[in-house]
């Protein structure tokens, strides 16, 4: 299980639930779902290291593996494009 920390930019509204427990074997996409869900949205800008977007493909595992602080992903989030 891995913890993704969510950060707001480019407008995007704040979430209630600023952090959420996700499946070490899930998807990225899986992520970038539960984003649009809470954000009643189709279009959602998710980063990793206010830098990059991830492919929807990639593992959360290797993800945070790879950009993880403390086990923890640390995910930004925007309406439009703001980063990279």
């Amino acid at each position: 299980m891995s913890t993704a920390d969510q950060e707001k930019a480019g407008g995007a509204p704040i979430l209630q639930q600023s952090k959420v427990k996700v499946s070490l074997d899930s998807k990225f996409s899986k992520l970038v779902l539960f984003l649009r869900k809470q954000l009643k949205t189709d279009t959602v800008f998710v980063y990793l290291r206010e830098a990059f977007i991830p492919s929807l493909d990639d593992e959360v595992s290797v993800l945070t593996q790879a950009y993880g602080i403390d086990g923890k992903l640390h995910v930004s989030y925007a309406m439009t494009p703001a980063w990279g």
